[in-house]
């Protein structure tokens, strides 16, 4: 099933500032943490020093730009996410997919490459590899994909067969040709599957209500209201 949405419904599902979901993604480990408390601080300390130099005189530029700068760490992962979502947005039209999971693999893939000396002095190439599960996903008008994340101990549940929900989204006003995948919903198990997290997820789940959503979340659907085509 692939139903379009409107251009308000996109919006919400979607939106142009990041979610508390994709603050805690962007926000990242500890040492993401370190790296922008070190960039704040040399922020601050730049600014400082431009002081010392050229004088105070515009003292409250001054203050604005040592709050923005020391506060770089905070607000950094909304801009970050913001900015992503915004990858999703730039697409003019957006559909509601619903099919199932056909098949479940696990593949180990090169996230990034340092070079370091051995034991001889030699810089050597070494891979950071991490463990990813696959979930292809169709239906029967014969759409396939495939939806990537980080392995995860909760994901032992997923089995083939089960239904499996997305946003499609695409430059085609008929979605014949799909650009970007949204994380995969498996609304059985109500587990998201995904590199980032792109939808508001309780909106999500209003939709996936509007069409009949299966497993125990099941509720007698309503009308469709503006979960329609865009206009």
């Amino acid at each position: 099933m692939l139903v379009p949405l409107t251009r308000e419904t996109f919006d919400q599902v979607v939106p142009l500032i990041a979610t508390g979901a994709q603050y805690s993604f962007a926000w990242g480990k500890v040492y993401n943490l370190l790296a922008r408390l070190l960039i704040s601080l040399l922020i601050v300390v730049s600014i400082w020093i431009v002081g010392l130099i050229f004088g105070h005189g515009a003292q409250g530029v001054e203050l604005v730009c040592f709050i923005i700068g020391g506060m770089y760490w905070l607000w950094c992962p909304v801009y970050v996410a913001s900015v992503r979502n915004n990858q999703y947005r730039r697409f003019p039209y957006v559909g509601f997919w619903r099919g199932e999971v056909l098949d479940i693999f696990i593949t180990e893939e090169v996230i990034n490459e340092t070079q370091q000396a051995d034991q001889f002095g030699r810089l050597v190439v070494v891979e950071n590899i991490e463990r990813r599960i696959n979930l292809e996903v169709g239906d029967r008008q014969g759409f396939r994909a495939v939806v990537q994340a980080p392995v995860q101990k909760t994901y032992k549940a997923i089995r083939a067969g089960m239904v499996a929900e997305m946003l499609l989204f695409s430059k085609n006003a008929e979605l014949e040709r799909v650009d970007k995948l949204s994380d995969l919903h498996l609304p059985e198990l109500d587990l998201w599957v995904g590199d980032y997290p792109v939808v508001r997820r309780d909106i999500f789940r209003d939709i996936s209500d509007q069409f009949g959503a299966p497993g125990p979340r099941r509720r007698r659907p309503q009308s469709l209201g503006t979960y329609g085509r865009i206009r």
